[in-house]
């Protein structure tokens, strides 16, 4: 089995200046992919994502709430590297209260930006094309209050890479949903307040890595994924089984 089964793509993962975003990127770029990825406000940590990658990744500052910059990031991408083969929609945000503008940013981001990219990518790709979108396994189910914006803006993830598979399909792209669980990040980090509870509320009893996520990401951005379409993949160590 080829160590660089994305030798020769292009890649596009948004939010990618932490995180899982940036464990993504630089699992793509060791499998062989040139990277772009997406910042809002953290050109530093960006940056450093990009120089840990090497060869020709690139950062790209794009609001997700903005449209348009999310329509020149897909497009920069392909200019940059000659093609677009993956899309991998990361950026996210979670408010703790329901302001109109955490709403209407929260949608923006969450909801609306993974399909104007989708939108814009698609007509760039060919045939084996990767549309990868970060959810949450909480678009699926909700065990507890307090997150109704945040599960409504992921379940429409859910819809969305249904229906795009059933429109790129017949052109060999494929469009799959990556929902994790409580993963070891610094905005959640295994140590922190809520830790415990959530923990527990695991099958496996810990919280995730993100290289786990990137794992799944790369397999479905391979050619291991070919026949794997409009699905949901649950990364939440058994949190909604």
């Amino acid at each position: 089995m080829s160590t660089t089964p994305l030798q020769g793509k292009a890649a596009l993962v948004t939010g990618a200046s932490r995180g899982i975003g940036a464990a993504i990127a630089k699992a793509l770029a060791a499998a062989g992919a040139d990277v772009a990825i997406t910042y809002s406000s953290s050109p530093d940590k960006a940056e450093a994502v990009v120089k840990d990658i090497g060869g020709k990744a690139i950062a790209i500052r794009a609001d997700s709430a903005d449209p348009k910059a999310v329509q020149d990031a897909v497009a920069r991408t392909a200019k940059t590297f000659g093609r677009l083969d993956i899309l991998v929609n990361n950026a996210g945000v979670a408010y703790g209260d329901d302001s109109l503008e955490n709403i209407e940013r929260m949608l923006a981001i969450n909801t609306r930006a993974p399909y104007v990219a989708a939108l814009a990518a698609a007509p760039l790709m060919t045939e084996g094309g990767r549309i990868v979108t970060i959810s949450s396994c909480l678009g699926e189910k909700v065990g507890f209050p307090g997150v109704t914006l945040y599960s409504m803006s992921k379940a429409a993830m859910t819809g969305m890479t249904r229906g795009l598979a059933r429109d790129l399909g017949p052109r060999g792209i494929t469009v799959n949903v990556v929902q994790p669980g409580p993963i070891d990040t610094d905005m959640n980090p295994a140590d922190g307040e809520h830790a415990p509870a959530m923990t527990a509320m695991t099958a496996l009893g810990r919280y995730g890595k993100t290289s786990e996520i990137a794992d799944t990401v790369v397999f479905l951005a391979g050619p291991g994924a070919s026949y794997i379409t409009g699905a949901q993949i649950t990364v939440d160590g058994g949190l909604n089984a």
